[in-house]
């Protein structure tokens, strides 16, 4: 049996950053999900497929709005882009139900907790990451 250690996941810490001895990162992805490393969770799969390009890639899951916005900094600015999603299903959708109710579980959240991934999390995201970082050439295209 394959024996697996802290490295053999993205890193979503900087002390994970560290422990592969990167000072930097090339591209930092920010998921409204939790971070699973499976095949049907796409920011697993793009970050993957950019480390197989030997991109230094993090991912940031569920980042809190509602305290700080400390996350949004604490892996510091990528080299070259942050990337961007809602996650797997669309925020509304795992947060309302047909009916316009609000949902009693996540389901793409640790033991079904609500409240991890606001509406709209992309623009929620995008907008955050663009006061955190309003020099960043990565946003040149919003100006």
């Amino acid at each position: 049996m394959q024996e697996l250690k802290l490295s053999s996941w993205l890193p979503t810490t900087n002390k994970e950053v560290k422990i592969r001895g990167w000072e930097a990162l090339d591209v930092i992805l920010f998921s409204g999900d939790a971070y699973v490393d499976h095949p049907t969770f796409g920011p697993a799969v793009i970050g993957r497929l950019l480390e197989s390009f030997g991109l230094r890639v993090a991912i940031v899951p569920q980042p809190n709005v509602n305290d700080n916005l400390q996350d949004f900094v604490k892996l510091g600015k990528p080299r070259l882009f942050f990337g961007v999603t809602g996650g797997c299903m669309d925020p509304m959708i795992s947060n309302y139900n047909a009916n316009k109710k609000k949902r009693d579980k996540d389901a793409y959240t640790p033991n079904g907790d609500i409240g991890f991934r606001p509406d709209y999390a992309s623009t929620v995201y995008s907008t955050i990451l663009k006061e955190k970082w309003p020099r960043y050439p990565g946003f040149n295209w919003w100006y």
